[in-house]
């Protein structure tokens, strides 16, 4: 599934000014957090630089397909051997559920959200258990309480640069604030990433372009709507509000312009349909695009079984299949 380079230069538009909306907000973090990233590691530690063909990855998000079909219950009772790369959100569930750093010790969790509601995913006992076995990456733009909950539950801290302004030359803000990093401790700098507006697709990057990871697995990264589910669920989401509405939200669904905003699609990996709000939209765009622009090394298996990501270099099949066949070393 190509995409055309007007719509990648959109995407690109709207990733950009959709994080200029929190432009304020990743000066002050990026201030407050530029001591400690002095003195704390880079993210680019973490690349052992293997050269073994079969250094695998599960992305672990929180989309509804993970609980749906018991992929952490699976991931626990499993023997995989590779890395196990948590988004921030899904982090709390994904330790209770018995995917600790106990049984996989390449455990990682990822942040990349400016925002200060982020400090909860860390706020809890099964993080203050397991945090100390848990290599936490951040961006520098991260909320510093979020960083510090981390932090406080003994993570190990690594910084990264989250990539949004960085064509703009010597003006940008990634320039300016790669700069400072390096004027101490970090004269190479820090490894940076593109996001795609949402920690699940920062998880895929790190998977390959810090760790170095060739096969990545994706399960609970859904970017889409089961067919069935709320409309006033799906409605929420758009408005920036994952919980569903106290008050139903009245939208005339009959439209031409509803059904364009909010279409129904067939996913022909799974035989099913979705439906694709805005904001997933984006996400799901941006994913295809860099997964389609990737080394080709690197394979991207989409183990979810639901939403809306298939298409050109997506290798779909069920996550039983991704751990047996991992176990076997005999993914292609």
């Amino acid at each position: 599934m190509s995409i055309s380079k007007s719509k990648i230069k959109s995407y690109e538009k709207i990733l950009k000014n959709k994080a200029y909306e929190e432009y304020e907000l990743w000066i002050s973090n990026f201030a407050l957090n530029l001591k400690n990233i002095w003195n704390e590691h880079s993210a680019g530690i973490l690349n052992t630089n293997s050269t073994d063909t079969e250094k695998h990855a599960i992305v672990i998000g929180k989309g509804p397909s993970i609980n749906k079909h018991k992929h952490l219950k699976l991931l626990a009772e499993s023997n995989f051997s590779g890395s196990i790369i948590c988004c921030d959100g899904k982090l709390i569930d994904t330790l209770n559920a018995g995917v600790t750093p106990e049984k996989f010790p390449n455990f990682y969790v990822v942040t990349v959200d400016p925002l200060r509601s982020i400090k909860r995913n860390y706020d809890d006992p099964i993080v203050q258990k397991y945090g100390s076995k848990i290599k936490a990456i951040f961006s520098v733009v991260s909320h510093p309480d979020a960083v510090e909950s981390a932090r406080n539950a003994k993570m190990k801290i690594h910084w990264m640069h989250s990539l949004v302004d960085y064509n703009e030359g010597k003006k940008s803000f990634n320039y300016i604030t790669s700069v400072m990093v390096r004027s101490k401790n970090h004269s190479k700098g820090l490894p940076a990433i593109q996001t795609g507006a949402n920690v699940g697709t920062s998880s895929w990057f790190v998977g390959w372009k810090i760790l170095g990871c060739k096969k990545i697995a994706l399960i609970g990264i859904n970017h889409g709507w089961e067919a069935d589910d709320p409309w006033d669920l799906i409605l929420s989401h758009t408005l920036n509000n994952n919980e569903m509405p106290s008050e139903p939200i009245n939208i005339d669904k009959t439209t031409d312009s509803f059904k364009k905003l909010f279409p129904k699609l067939y996913n022909p990996d799974l035989k099913s349909y979705f439906i694709i709000d805005p904001i997933f939209q984006l996400y799901r765009s941006a994913l295809l695009e860099f997964i389609e622009r990737a080394p080709q090394w690197v394979s991207t298996y989409n183990a979810t079984e639901g939403g809306s990501i298939f298409g050109k270099r997506v290798k779909n099949l069920k996550f039983s299949e991704f751990l047996t066949k991992s176990a076997s070393k005999s993914l292609t």
